[in-house]
């Protein structure tokens, strides 16, 4: 969540941030958020003037005892129990309008970074880097469909997937299913330089999904085991980003920086009907992500340095790719800065998101309180987090099945994925 400093002394600074995302809603919920903090403030104002106040009549009701005044004292304790009910009304009523504050705090999205393209939505997201490994034209054996290609392999079986869980589910098998592993070891071995590895566990609690922004406001889009209030991850930057909730980091420890292989599950509210063929959309799916929990001097030299990596995963492949930054209209709730790398598939025709790496600046960290204290210094600091998707399955195995895809059906294995593949270089037709 943003800092609630900003509400009080940077209000129209805030204000034309946040009103660069293009939404008037939220500007709405700023200025409720602005009230909501200057009564809480009011509040407290009042209740330390009565504790004040009450503090005074403690004194003089023990001085009139001690001199006899027993009629006086009673009357200023009568006087001091009526300041204590008051007292009591003002903390009811602070706590009301603190739990709405920071409801508010809880949807009111990040502050897009001032380099941040301006823009109202996908269409105005720049371009950035490419198109790299574009062909000048591509082959008729190329421009079909990889559920189409995957099914003839007997590589991609959705049909019985939808039979076993339903609709928008998918299933590998033999060496599609493979692929999918040998995409995945492959993200996890070409980052494991610089990244720990980690296996976090898929089912989260709601305050770890509320660190990263995923609560309140996009819970549809969420699978939750009421029963045990617990919620299956849409991404492993959910686990790694309260890693270190709560903790008070060493500056000098920083970037802590981690990788994570997990399934992911999303309920995709709304996608019904688009891009649901094949592997474009799916409620479970694999992906590695990296992430990084980094000083604020730290976090846009890391931001460079993570797309870098995400970049040459892809380039690794031979995939036709392209780099763009998003722009404040089409910017997620938590992201202060953001790029998308897409890929090209041919028998799609179209180009696929298979990687987004974000800078989220203190907006995540502030919800988990994930600090760092710099020797020499007084107190601490927010972190700043940082995560990308280093490898997500479902499009990247897609794009290489189209790409990859020979006269006679078959599909040639990247050359980077053969040692994941027991010795398979190219999958055949049946």
């Amino acid at each position: 969540m943003i800092d609630v400093r900003l509400l009080r002394n940077e209000p129209d600074e805030t204000r034309r941030a946040l009103a660069r995302r293009g939404q008037p809603e939220i500007l709405e919920q700023l200025d409720r958020a602005i009230a909501f903090d200057s009564l809480s403030r009011d509040i407290v104002a009042k209740r330390d003037a009565i504790r004040s106040e009450v503090n005074e009549l403690s004194k003089t009701v023990g001085q009139l005892r001690r001199s006899g005044d027993t009629h006086q004292a009673e009357e200023l304790q009568v006087r001091s129990r009526a300041l204590g009910d008051h007292e009591r009304v003002l903390a009811n009523e602070f706590e009301i309008v603190q739990s709405d504050l920071r409801d508010l705090l809880l949807r009111i999205p990040n502050l897009p970074h001032p380099d941040a393209p301006d823009g109202e939505g996908e269409a105005d997201n720049p371009l950035v880097k490419g198109p790299v490994n574009l062909a000048d034209e591509y082959p008729q054996h190329r421009r079909v469909p990889h559920w189409e290609t995957g099914v003839a392999l007997g590589i991609l079986d959705n049909e019985r997937a939808t039979k076993i869980s339903g609709a928008m589910f998918t299933m590998l098998r033999g060496n599609g299913a493979a692929l999918g592993r040998a995409l995945c070891q492959y993200a996890l071995d070409r980052n494991v330089d610089a990244y720990e590895e980690i296996r976090p566990p898929t089912l989260v609690t709601t305050a770890t999904l509320t660190s990263t922004g995923q609560l309140p406001k996009f819970a549809d889009d969420a699978y939750n085991i009421e029963r045990d209030d617990l919620w299956c991850i849409p991404t492993a930057e959910v686990p790694l980003t309260s890693l270190y909730a709560g903790e008070i980091l060493d500056a000098d420890q920083l970037p802590k920086r981690m990788m994570a292989y997990t399934p992911c599950y999303r309920r995709e509210a709304g996608s019904a009907g688009r891009d649901t063929r094949g592997m474009l959309r799916s409620h479970e799916f694999d992906k590695v992500e990296i992430l990084a929990v980094t000083t604020a001097e730290q976090a846009p030299d890391q931001l460079i340095e993570m797309t870098g990596r995400a970049e040459a995963l892809i380039n690794g492949l031979g995939l036709p790719y392209r780099i763009i930054e998003i722009c404040t209209g089409d910017m997620g709730q938590s992201h202060h800065r953001s790029f998308d790398i897409e890929v090209y598939a041919p028998g799609a025709d179209a180009w696929l998101e298979v990687s987004s790496i974000s800078w989220f600046s203190d907006y995540q960290s502030r919800r988990a309180d994930v600090r760092y204290r710099v020797a020499g210094q007084k107190g601490t600091q927010i972190a700043h987090t940082l995560n990308g998707s280093a490898l997500a399955v479902p499009r990247v195995w897609a794009a290489i099945v189209e790409n990859y895809r020979e006269p006679d059906g078959g599909v040639v294995v990247p050359e980077v994925l053969r040692p994941y593949m027991r010795g398979v270089e190219r999958i055949d037709p049946r």
